[in-house]
């Protein structure tokens, strides 16, 4: 005997499953990870089989309105966990495809973190999704006056990460594989020239692999630890295995002497790197296997 509904999966799979990148890349920006970015639009999948479609006149529109409000609650819960995180905490390293260029780079999701979970979503679905506040108002439950101010609010916090200059890719690539080769050779004199004076190195272990436990700000300080750093890596080696955009960054994927997988992201302003974003934390990386 069916169990009830089993007919009804195919027909909401097909649905569902054109609209799933899309809504993956909601959750993604209002999560910042990509493990649970996919447990909410699976969620929401589910809650997808369960209604009544029929009556559904914008698949696409309800969906995003499931998975938002999911973000919302997840946000919430995830406040705890950011707070006790071991380290700096950085989004999970997206590595771009060529068709698919990032509209939200990663020093704007860091902005985002310092947001109230309604600014982000009001942000997001507003400024970066391009819906109009009355359908920011339903999703989110507030009324499209509140939506505008939230996003207003949330403008003014991220104006800074999200004006600043985008580096041509080719350069940008470019760069990081000049910054690669100079932090693993030792060329400290070429890795010397490509650092800003206010410099910062943020490095996400998670408490599971060694990295800073705090951001690492100043020429000589990111220059000391990076001299520091090369001569492990000319004992123990590091392994180039592809330039690419980092959310949005120019920047590498690299194996590490301990097996494991390791993203660098650049922030590069006049042509010069202002940031350095290292990703070391395992379960951060595991998409990239």
């Amino acid at each position: 005997m069916e169990t009830p509904g089993h007919n009804q999966a195919p027909d909401a799979a097909a649905s569902f499953d054109p609209l799933r990148p899309k809504l993956i890349r909601v959750a993604y920006r209002m999560l910042g990870s990509v493990a649970d970015a996919e447990d909410m639009v699976q969620e929401a999948f589910i809650r997808w089989m369960r209604a009544d479609r029929a009556t559904v006149r914008e698949p696409e529109a309800f969906l995003r309105r499931t998975v938002t409000r999911l973000c919302l609650d997840q946000l919430k819960s995830a406040r705890h966990s950011r707070e006790t995180y071991i380290g700096p905490w950085l989004p999970d390293p997206i590595v771009e495809e060529e068709e698919e260029p990032e509209d939200v780079t990663l020093p704007l999701m860091l902005a985002l973190e310092r947001l109230s979970p309604l600014e982000r979503a009001a942000f997001l679905l507003h400024d970066v999704f391009g819906l109009g506040f009355e359908e920011v108002a339903t999703t989110i439950e507030r009324d499209a006056t509140a939506c505008r101010q939230l996003a207003n609010r949330a403008r003014t916090h991220v104006r800074e990460a999200r004006s600043r200059f985008q580096v041509d890719k080719a350069h940008g690539l470019e760069l990081a594989q000049a910054f690669f080769t100079a932090s693993r050779t030792g060329d400290m004199k070429t890795l010397g020239a490509m650092l800003a004076a206010d410099v910062s190195l943020h490095s996400d272990g998670g408490g599971k692999r060694h990295a800073a436990l705090l951001p690492v700000f100043g020429f000589e300080d990111v220059f000391t630890l990076h001299r520091n750093l090369s001569a492990l890596f000319e004992k123990h080696g590091s392994t180039l295995v592809r330039t690419c955009l980092i959310n949005g960054l120019p920047g590498f994927v690299t194996r590490e002497a301990d097996g494991e997988l390791q993203t660098t992201a650049l922030d590069i302003l006049d042509g010069k790197i202002t940031a350095i974003y290292v990703v070391r934390n395992p379960d951060k990386l595991r998409h990239l296997n």
